[in-house]
């Protein structure tokens, strides 16, 4: 943007994981659930029915604000946030004003510190779901989802493009999950995002008037639709018209934002102490004991991999973009070290990159295929140690490993096991590789001619046509210096 600062905020919604309801005892686990079937008085809203606080909903909570460097509010309460929608059967959502349980935190993305302002619990609404029963449009309401643990996190507007939120809002997914205190599953609305975005004259301090836009549920989605918005932003300012301060909702199938309503503003949503929950007291010892428990976060495992292992940032970043990725490295890595019969000459750091190099590679590219998480797979990290003590034995090629290690990860069978059953045992044996360079030589006659008239390409032909006779199993150092040695008696 050339006549404008792009000013984004982001509201990251994140769903915790806990067996029961944010205030009831009802299940939380409802996706998938026949509707309305999780549900009881309290998170229906009957009279007299009486919330009750989930502890280990503030125990996720806790964790998040910790590992997101917020300060944690001892003395906390709960507020009824009062506005009327179909799917909120109470007409007000327990939430957390003036008194957050965490405040004042960051995140680094790249080189950039993103100040959070705020994370506060709050329960999730039901869902609406739009039909057509008997030729009428109707709208159906579950309230499985009513009630369930909320997480919000309020960032600052120091997010400055579409790519950034994007980085951002993965940044905070990536933690969630390393943190294990939410699934984060967007397709299941363990996640969402309500991002604000402005414009202001470039170099003005003033900030532009600030539009919303609701429940977007994706990384992708979240990018087109900051997209979209600034260029319409922009265009309407170009126009001399003024901006207006609008809830909107982005539509994928147009690919554009939409009007939904007025924004609202804090007087709209009358908050006040909910008086039937008691003002939340958490010590600072649970606090302690909470943060010295919290897992090794992304940033630390990156600069830890690179340090310990020598590895490279991107591959540090591979590794440690799922915790249960690189927990499967490292697994796979001491292993293939402690076993003595690996390479003697091999150092900590070497063995540490080829292990890398086989994870970030062709498991994240199975992974990637099918699609599929690295739990999922059938394979353990000691089936890659064990293929890793093969090659460097020189029972087998490069090539055939890859053929092997693919095989592996589809049945769970041991590599051993797997090369018996497709002959991919590398051959070392010199009588035998003597047999193919001689059969290879006898049938490119011309080649072999080509490579004594000085065309040094003719070897690469003739050690490929060995290698192709042997299907891959032939060890190629061998085959080169017997290939070498027969071209010179020719």
């Amino acid at each position: 943007m050339k006549e404008y600062d792009i000013v984004i905020g982001l509201e990251i919604h994140l769903q915790l994981k806990t067996k029961s309801k944010m205030f009831c005892p009802s299940s939380s686990v409802y996706f998938g659930s026949e509707p309305n079937g999780h549900v009881c008085p309290v998170c229906l809203g009957l009279p007299g029915a009486l919330p009750k606080v989930n502890k280990k909903a503030i125990e996720n909570a806790l964790k998040v604000g910790l590992a997101l460097n917020c300060q944690i509010s001892l003395q906390n309460k709960f507020d009824r946030k009062s506005y009327f929608y179909p799917d909120l059967p109470k007409g007000y959502q327990i939430s957390q004003f003036d008194n957050p349980i965490a405040k004042n935190g960051f995140v680094t993305v790249g080189e950039k510190k993103i100040h959070i302002t705020r994370a506060h619990m709050e329960e999730d609404t039901g869902k609406l779901v739009h039909a057509e029963i008997d030729g009428q449009r109707v709208s159906l309401i579950d309230f499985n989802r009513s009630g369930v643990p909320l997480l919000e996190i309020v960032s600052e507007p120091d997010i400055n493009s579409p790519q950034e939120a994007r980085a951002y809002a993965k940044k905070i997914h990536q933690i969630a999950r390393y943190l294990e205190v939410a699934d984060a599953d967007m397709e299941k609305a363990g996640m969402r995002f309500d991002a604000n975005v402005s414009l202001k004259p470039k170099g003005e301090r003033q900030l532009g008037t600030k539009v919303e836009i609701k429940n977007i549920n994706s990384f992708n989605f979240l990018e087109k639709a900051l997209v979209f918005e600034i260029s319409r932003q922009a265009k309407v300012l170009g126009e001399g018209g003024k901006i207006v301060q609008e809830t909107r909702g982005w539509v994928e199938s147009r690919g554009e934002t939409v009007a939904q309503r007025t924004k609202e503003t804090s007087p709209d949503y009358r908050y006040f102490p909910d008086p039937d929950l008691p003002p939340l007291e958490i010590s600072g010892e649970e606090v302690k004991k909470l943060r010295e428990a919290l897992t090794e976060l992304p940033d630390a495992k990156i600069k830890r991999f690179q340090e310990n292992y020598e590895i490279s940032l991107t591959e540090a970043k591979i590794l440690a973009e799922e915790k249960e990725v690189a927990d499967w490295f490292e697994e796979a890595l001491k292993v293939y070290t402690k076993t003595e019969s690996a390479a003697a000459d091999q150092s900590r750091s070497s063995k540490a990159k080829k292990v890398a190099n086989w994870v970030t590679n062709e498991l994240s590219r199975y992974l990637n295929e099918k699609l599929v998480v690295v739990s999922a797979v059938k394979a353990e990290p000691a089936h890659l140690a064990e293929l890793l003590l093969l090659l460097d034995r020189g029972e087998l090629s490069s090539q055939a490993a890859k053929k092997v290690f693919a095989k592996v990860l589809e049945s769970g069978e041991m590599p051993t096991k797997v090369i018996e059953t497709l002959g991919l045992r590398q051959v070392s044996d010199e009588s035998k590789i003597e047999t193919l360079v001689e059969a290879a030589l006898t049938e490119n006659t011309k080649a072999v001619a080509d490579y004594r008239s000085g065309k040094e390409i003719s070897f690469d032909f003739l050690l490929g046509q060995v290698m192709r006779k042997a299907a891959g199993t032939a060890n190629p150092t061998t085959v080169r210096e017997v290939l070498k040695k027969k071209l010179k008696t020719v």
